[in-house]
């Protein structure tokens, strides 16, 4: 099995975990409250603005095969998830300008940023994101909310695309080898971020 398949093993039950929580399940049903997801969604373009960054330091490490990539995912994350944060923003009346950066969020970039300053370990660290949402986008996609703007969101991560950008992820992890243990600690530990994250809109 290789490296990222076991990770993604590892992942599996905090994906479940993520699907139960209550902000996920409003999603889910469509019937989040608007004050939830607008803060949930400022504290998440803060991070995606970090998460670009973490590529970018990638990228400056990845083998010549790989650069291509990491701008490629860096460029995506700036251009297309943001875009999505943006028009939704507007939507739900989202201050994106004056948003500031709570402990999970701080806490999250600042670990995904420390962990990027090795090319292996880094992406160990940043996969729970890519996997995990794609893989939460796929399973909401079954039975989509109704709602549109949910729908929208939803659609974002379950696009064959985002599908591709994670299995590239994926790709590279195992190419770069880190040290297994070290990876699955780092794994988790995304993964437990990614399931406090969705705390942030309470």
């Amino acid at each position: 099995m290789s490296l990222a398949r076991e990770l993604e093993e590892i992942g599996r039950p905090l994906v479940d975990e993520q699907l139960k929580h209550p902000t996920v399940a409003g999603i889910a049903r469509g019937d989040l409250g608007e004050a939830t997801f607008r803060t949930w969604l400022e504290q998440d373009h803060l991070f995606l603005h970090d998460y670009v960054r973490v590529f970018s330091r990638l990228a400056w490490q990845a083998p010549d095969e790989h650069l291509g990539d990491l701008v490629e995912l860096a460029h995506s994350t700036f251009f297309e998830e943001l875009s999505l944060h943006r028009a939704l923003a507007a939507e739900f009346g989202a201050d994106l300008g004056a948003a500031v950066k709570g402990p999970v969020c701080a806490a999250y970039t600042s670990f995904l940023l420390d962990a990027a300053a090795s090319y292996g370990e880094g992406l160990a660290a940043l996969y729970p994101c890519m996997w995990g949402y794609s893989t939460l986008g796929r399973k909401l996609a079954d039975d989509p909310p109704a709602e549109p703007r949910y729908r929208r969101w939803v659609d974002t991560y379950a696009d064959p695309g985002f599908v591709m950008l994670t299995g590239r992820v994926a790709g590279m992890l195992d190419e770069a080898a880190p040290d297994p243990d070290r990876a699955r600690d780092l794994f988790t530990a995304g993964m437990r971020y990614e399931l406090a994250f969705w705390n942030v809109g309470e």
